[in-house]
């Protein structure tokens, strides 16, 4: 059962996080995202506010050119905006430094890419252990051991990308976004290139993810049905978000 969330609900909500975006796992304020091509300025993103709260799982939804990936990126320190603001946990991205900025996205940040970008000549363990070894901490065992328990790749930790499955290739994609415990998991279209079957399963292991390790999740959808495992549906057109839906269970 859904119930969409009225103006004055997100008003409250709003002001209810505080100035330096504490009580929120991410949020963004005004964030416009413009960009130019010859002598057109088109607004990918137009002053959108947001928040998300720890421990939630949100979809973004909305026609192709909305802003909906382009929400994705800015909010993920992977584009800067063109005007705006977003923090990640208490930190602002704006006042970091390009240094700084990376090894905050390296440390807070998990990206499950609509391509995955798994490394081809790298082993499933190389792959998820990736972000591991470009921050030069220490690996963690036990998590790790645990991440690759909870995806279902215990078997497959010596195989190659191109020798897995679609659905084993995402899987290893969410447990590398997973290896440094981040503050938040970004996943751009994660079922898109999945069949029905495959494509709930995985969407079953981002729900539990959440609601067994409290972890953070903003994934971007095309698709009403993966929208149904979330907590929360954003629906954004012309990179005005238009509508805020809290999923009741």
């Amino acid at each position: 059962m859904t119930s969409v969330i009225t103006e004055t609900e997100l008003a409250v909500h709003r002001r209810a996080v505080p100035a330096d975006g504490t009580a929120a796992a991410v949020r963004v304020e005004q964030l416009t995202r413009i960009y130019v091509a010859g002598d057109q300025r088109v607004a990918a993103l137009d002053n959108v506010d947001a928040s998300f709260a720890r421990g939630t799982f949100t979809a973004v939804m909305g026609p192709s050119g909305s802003g909906k990936s382009t929400l994705l990126q800015t909010a993920a320190g992977l584009d800067r905006p063109t005007s705006g603001r977003v923090w990640v946990g208490d930190q602002e991205l704006s006042r970091l430094s390009e240094a700084k900025l990376t090894r905050l996205r390296r440390s807070e940040i998990g990206f499950v890419f609509q391509n995955l970008n798994l490394v081809g000549a790298l082993t499933v363990e190389e792959n998820i252990m990736l972000p591991l070894r470009l921050s030069g901490v220490q690996v963690d065992r036990e998590w790790l051991a645990e991440v690759v328990e909870r995806v279902g790749m215990k078997e497959r930790l010596r195989h190659r990308p191109a020798e897995l499955s679609g659905g084993q290739q995402q899987r290893v994609a969410i447990a590398r976004a997973l290896a440094m415990r981040p503050t938040v998991v970004f996943a751009d279209e994660p079922t898109g290139a999945l069949d029905s079957h495959t494509a709930a399963d995985v969407l079953g292991l981002l729900r539990s993810i959440v609601d067994e390790r409290g972890q953070t999740i903003i994934m971007v959808t095309h698709d009403q049905p993966a929208a149904s495992y979330a907590d929360r549906v954003l629906v954004l057109a012309d990179g005005r978000i238009m509508s805020d839906t809290a999923v009741r269970r």
